[in-house]
């Protein structure tokens, strides 16, 4: 049966709910004084390294996400529909494949290498959790035209920095790191799985800390097992034993530090280059002091588009023990557009998440009155001269707000009270006429002439 389409009248007659959209947030000046701060800390970190800030529209067309971040995202985690001109149009989840579009679009008039920032808001389809809900703002940082693991050193310094700046120590988080070449290079030439297997066990990675161990095992069984019978219908030879290979994949998933793991690799095989960039990597931030980097060989990160160095900031506290953001290199997604590669590393930091993390550790602002001084007035006949005053000390840079209640003076004063509001000027008959102004300090008591 069609879903009964509700008439004018009928939506005229019913009580609208106050609720928002489920996943969403209303922000009250409270909430956006704290949406403010942390605005600030990523625009002040991000220029202090000398980026750019740019934006772009939410809306882009849908292929942009199959292309490249997967049909798994566009068809369950977007907000994807067809607009009226029968294109099929998505609301952006995230920033990376739209500014590489942009890059893409003026390459040749770009002066490299970029350093932009982006604040874009971001919508995902998903069930709203802690730390997570349907649309957020977001930190993006990129630099485009490096191909040396100096940028990887420059932007995670840059996420260091900020996680620093939302009040949490060094011993409260780590940033783990890997690399997508690593795995890519034990999945195929360490155990000859085909392309096809080899990027079901990035995925099957990825969602490791979501499942159980049996669950994760039996899912690694069933890709070795395919992988073995493709081996045999393409004429290989029939050695493959896909339960030992389970087993070799798991110690090395399980190894705890960066020389066990190289340890528990074939010694017939040589260090692959993705190894080398991450121990530079590493060795890189200890030189700069940053010394809770680690090597962790489960970490993937989801989209597809990364190509080696991946990393992310995780938060070690049990009240909020999660990755808390993360980036990478992505070297091959402006060749999407029909140009040639260029090099880009970057990475997120979404603000529900720098909330929790600054609730946890007890390094929320403190909300700012929304006024500097409040002007109570008695008398309608004394508002023009309260405007006059008011305009001579917003020239001077302060904040001032006019109660233009018409309650009576206690009242008024009561209110900025109540509001935080530090000092009042009264007007009444007798100031508008001398021009005989005090300020008052609501904490103190004391007033003093004001002269303007």
């Amino acid at each position: 049966m069609d879903k009964k389409i509700p008439t004018d009248e009928t939506i005229k007659t019913t009580k609208l709910s106050t609720e928002s959209y489920k996943g969403v947030r209303d922000f009250f000046p409270t909430d956006m004084a704290v949406e403010k701060s942390i605005f600030e800390i990523w625009r002040k970190t991000a220029e202090r390294y000398g980026y750019e800030e740019y934006g772009a529209s939410v809306l882009e067309p849908a292929d942009l996400y199959r292309a490249k971040s997967g049909d798994e995202i566009v068809n369950e985690q977007t907000y994807t529909f067809t607009d009226r001109g029968d294109r099929e149009v998505t609301l952006r989840p995230e920033m990376t494949p739209t500014v590489a579009r942009m890059v893409a679009a003026r390459k040749r008039e770009l002066i490299f290498p970029l350093r932009w920032y982006s604040i874009p808001n971001l919508f995902r389809y998903e069930q709203p959790q802690r730390g997570r809900v349907r649309e957020h703002w977001q930190l993006n940082v990129d630099v485009f035209g490096v191909d040396t693991i100096m940028a990887e050193i420059e932007v995670i310094n840059m996420a260091y920095d900020i996680t620093k700046a939302y009040g949490l120590k060094d011993i409260d988080f780590e940033i783990r790191i890997n690399n997508r070449k690593v795995m890519d290079y034990v999945a195929r030439d360490v155990f000859g799985l085909d392309d096809i297997s080899a990027k079901k066990i990035s995925r099957l990675i990825d969602k490791k800390d979501k499942l159980e161990p049996k669950a994760f095992k039996a899912g690694l069984n069933m890709i070795f097992s395919d992988a073995s019978k493709i081996h045999r219908a393409a004429g290989g030879d029939n050695s493959t034993d896909a339960e030992k290979d389970v087993q070799k994949f798991l110690t090395l998933l399980n190894s705890k530090n960066f020389e066990e793991f190289v340890a528990n690799l074939p010694q017939t095989k040589e260090e692959h280059s993705g190894l080398a960039e991450i121990r530079a990597v590493i060795d890189g931030l200890e030189k700069l002091g940053i010394n809770n980097a680690r090597f962790d060989q489960t970490l993937m990160r989801g989209f597809d588009y990364y190509t080696s160095i991946v990393f992310e900031v995780y938060d070690l506290n049990p009240a909020n023990r999660r990755s808390v953001f993360g980036g990478g290199r992505y070297d091959d997604l402006l060749s999407l557009f029909g140009n040639e590669k260029v090099p880009a590393v970057g990475f997120g930091s979404g603000d529900v998440i720098a909330r929790d993390l600054m609730e946890t550790y007890n390094s929320l602002p403190k909300a700012k009155p929304s006024a500097e001084i409040t002007i109570c007035v008695t008398g309608e006949q004394n508002n023009p001269y309260a405007l006059e005053v008011a305009r001579s000390l917003r020239a001077k840079g302060k904040r001032v707000a006019i109660d233009i209640s018409g309650r009576k003076l206690g009242d008024q004063i009561s209110k900025a009270d109540k509001r935080g509001i530090p000092e009042i000027i009264c007007i009444g008959d007798e100031e508008t006429k001398t021009g005989l102004l005090k300020i008052k300090d609501l904490k103190s008591g004391n007033e003093a002439p004001l002269n303007l």
